[in-house]
């Protein structure tokens, strides 16, 4: 089983700071929820539940480094 990841996670001790964030900053709100959607397609994936291809799956990650570089 493995575990999804979350914007909190990959920044320990932030949680408030992400929460004031997504109330306040509708940029970094949509932002986070792509994150956390790309995030959320990747956990299934490695379940085995995805449907998706390894090059897909690769292509998402890329994406997810993107936006933590945005947020």
């Amino acid at each position: 089983m493995t575990v999804k990841h979350t914007l909190a996670g990959d920044f320990p001790g932030m949680e408030k700071k992400i929460h004031d964030l997504k109330v306040s900053d509708t940029h970094f709100r949509r932002l986070f929820e792509e994150y956390d959607a790309i995030a959320t397609e990747l956990h299934r994936f490695d379940e085995g539940a995805g449907g998706i291809s390894d090059d897909h799956a690769h292509e998402l990650k890329k994406k997810i480094l993107k936006l933590k570089d945005e947020m």
